[in-house]
């Protein structure tokens, strides 16, 4: 990564104060001249909260898994919040064989999140780069992504050049997975 991380990685028993992360990304996305819109709304946790409280937002809205490959790696898989996958398709199609969902003191260790707020942007703090990143290849495709700034108490909208230039700022270069096969295996499964 160039530069200072926006914030330390948190230990793993760390309270997240929200205020303090989002500042620390919002100064490091105004070095990297990157323009975001933030709306505040309640703290949201799951992908059904986020329908229900956030109005209309223009844009694409993210799901986030953190997860653990057997082999121990760790992985932070970005997709559409509609997307219905089996965790086993996935795994083998990061290449990553078995996996299951991350701890939460993994996950503040390495990306200095809590659960509910596991975002793309926080490969900020993967300073050591130990979280490979995945990213859903037809969400990509949108102008326009909306993510949370670190915590789950607003959204912020940015382009999807933007968050690429983010990742590439971190180090980080994504894994581009077909998210619409992954929904057809899933599919074809159900029967």
């Amino acid at each position: 990564m160039t530069g200072t991380a926006p914030a330390a990685p948190l230990p793993a028993d760390a309270t997240v104060d929200p205020a303090a992360a989002e500042a620390a990304l919002t100064a490091m996305l105004d070095r990297l001249g990157v323009a975001v819109t933030r709306h505040a709304h309640p703290p949201l946790r799951t992908v059904e909260e986020s329908r229900a409280l956030r109005g209309t937002l223009p844009g694409a809205h993210c799901k986030n898994l953190f997860l653990k490959a057997k082999s121990g790696e760790h992985w932070l898989v970005v997709c559409r919040e509609d997307r219905a996958v089996r965790i086993s398709d996935l795994g083998r199609a990061l290449g990553a064989g078995r996996v299951s969902f991350g701890t939460p003191e993994d996950m503040g260790a390495l990306l200095g999140v809590a659960p509910g707020a596991v975002t793309a942007l926080g490969v900020v703090n993967d300073v050591a780069n130990r979280v490979r990143l995945a990213v859903d290849a037809q969400m990509m495709a949108e102008p326009v992504l909306n993510v949370h700034p670190l915590h789950n108490e607003a959204t912020v909208a940015l382009t999807t050049a933007d968050l690429r230039r983010v990742f590439a700022a971190t180090g980080h270069s994504p894994l581009d997975v077909d998210f619409d096969a992954l929904e057809a295996l899933a599919a074809a499964a159900r029967g």
